[in-house]
């Protein structure tokens, strides 16, 4: 994706406000937290919080606008769709800008997400056109039976902080697409690229006011009345599994009930066989373990190697983990950039000196530098180590020995979550086989487990949830069917005398 011009517009402004039914302001609590850049410490801005009732002014003022909205043809919600991706293109290097500096992207992966939203707003624009009913057959004579899709009304959106912008815009474009309202909770992490300046894309962009509002608030001060607000009849959330466990709580337990679409946590094992192509294989497990510095719900968590190749793999993968550039995420040779904040540090530093206490074997490490940890490697490792059994989240690859296919098999599925995994071997048709054995949502032949991450439309089994985004699980998950029934002729009833 080209910027559409040399002239880039004026930058957006006005990040300390959020738009709240229809206006941008400041969040009522009167307490403001501060946006900090996790790799030079800088307070990029202070943003005065949300609190419950700048919550429900938000959904009331969606389900107002939403009536209106619904009722426009498709081509004008797909117009905005469409103006929503031209301004984002032209914006792109603004964009990228703010990926660097809120979440900690690097450059290389601020470009790769900014492209992934733009085929998501285009793939929006058809959305609009996908929301179609059916005839149905009926056994009583003279009667006709429709089935009428329709938005839900409101959708409530709760995006994380490590893919801000496209784990944002996956729900919110399509969501807008078929006709409902959306309010949006970033991740305090990541306020701007979570939701702040999607909002101004989309006002750009023509979208009416107060169909779309952002709150920015922290999860205790807004986080149930968000998902027990009785005005949105959906629950988007991408996140932890505890906190998605949380949310379905929060969807079942209030007054009107809703529905969920839940992307949870992941522990995506790529497995390389014995006859797989291992330069290959060594090339797409560094990209799908590294990338975003292992900030990514669907990156390899375990590498998985049978025993004839191992060492070789071992050897190799090893190697190039040590040449990664670490460091500056605006320098553009530089692949692993801060970790987004110190807690998330903390968390892999712990499971890095488990792993060295376990006796794993470490291939490439070294000692972090402010919030930047560069790539470590563990070899010999076990599945039932910390390292291999947790979400880790982080630039640390555990690589484990499998004896056969089907040891390797049995390592992949042992564990709660099933959200991505990946297969190498020279036989596709074998590949084929075990991907389909895999207890995963996606299982990926020759490639590594963030793959298509701009089309792909399915969600995880076990622990990882069973959201779908994109395509027609993203209409089936923002409209509602209702039945209407059409009696042609007179017909007699049980009771007729």
């Amino acid at each position: 994706m080209d910027a559409s011009s040399d002239t880039a517009p004026a930058a957006y402004g006005g990040f300390d406000t959020m738009p709240i039914a229809g206006r941008w302001r400041a969040g009522s609590t009167g307490k403001a937290r501060a946006d900090i850049n996790p790799f030079t410490d800088e307070t990029l801005l202070e943003i005065p919080q949300a609190d419950a009732d700048d919550v429900d002014q938000a959904y009331r003022a969606a389900a107002i606008a939403q009536e209106d909205w619904a009722a426009q043809p498709p081509s004008v919600r797909a117009g905005v769709m469409q103006a929503a991706a031209q301004i984002l293109k032209a914006r792109r290097e603004e964009v990228i800008g703010w990926l660097i500096r809120e979440s900690g992207s690097t450059r290389m992966k601020a470009g790769l997400e900014c492209d992934v939203v733009f085929a998501g707003l285009q793939e929006a624009a058809i959305a609009a056109y996908r929301v179609e009913g059916r005839i149905l057959l009926t056994d009583i004579p003279g009667k006709e039976g429709r089935a009428y899709r329709k938005p839900v009304g409101v959708v409530g959106v709760i995006s994380p902080w490590n893919w801000p912008l496209q784990l944002t815009n996956r729900s919110v474009a399509p969501a807008l697409a078929v006709g409902n309202g959306v309010v949006v909770k970033p991740a305090s992490d990541t306020p701007v690229t979570g939701g702040l300046i999607l909002a101004k894309i989309f006002e750009e962009a023509g979208l009416p006011d107060g169909l779309l509002s952002v709150v920015v608030g922290s999860g205790s001060d807004i986080g149930d009345t968000f998902s027990k607000h009785p005005v949105p009849r959906v629950l988007s959330f991408t996140g932890s599994t505890p906190v998605g466990r949380g949310v379905a709580r929060a969807a079942a337990d209030a007054e009107i009930i809703k529905r969920t679409e839940l992307e949870l946590g992941g522990n995506s094992p790529l497995v390389v066989l014995e006859d797989a192509d291992i330069d290959y294989a060594v090339d797409a497990a560094i990209f799908g373990k590294f990338l975003h510095q292992g900030q990514i719900c669907m990156i390899t968590n375990r590498l998985i190697v049978a025993d004839p190749v191992y060492d070789a793999f071992c050897e190799r993968f090893g190697e190039r983990a040590r040449g990664l550039k670490a460091g500056d995420p605006n320098d553009p040779d530089t692949v692993i950039g801060p970790i987004i904040n110190d807690d998330q540090v903390a968390h892999i530093t712990t499971l890095i000196d488990g792993a060295r206490r376990t006796g794993a074997r470490e291939l490439a490490g070294g000692e972090p530098q402010g919030r930047v940890i560069p790539p470590h490697v563990f070899a010999d490792v076990t599945n039932d180590m910390d390292i291999a059994a947790s979400e880790i989240f982080g630039p640390v690859a555990p690589i484990i020995r499998a004896r056969d296919e089907e040891d390797a098999l049995a390592i992949a599925n042992d564990t709660e979550h099933g959200l991505s995994s990946a297969v190498f071997t020279q036989d596709l048709e074998r590949g084929a086989r075990f991907a389909r054995r895999i207890q995963a949502g996606m299982a990926h032949v020759n490639d590594q487990p963030v793959n298509d991450i701009a089309n792909n439309p399915f969600g995880g089994e076990k622990n990882s949830g069973l959201g779908r985004f994109g395509g027609e699980w993203a209409v089936d998950a923002f409209t509602t069917d209702q039945w209407v029934t059409l009696q042609h002729s007179r017909r007699a009833f049980p009771t007729d005398a």
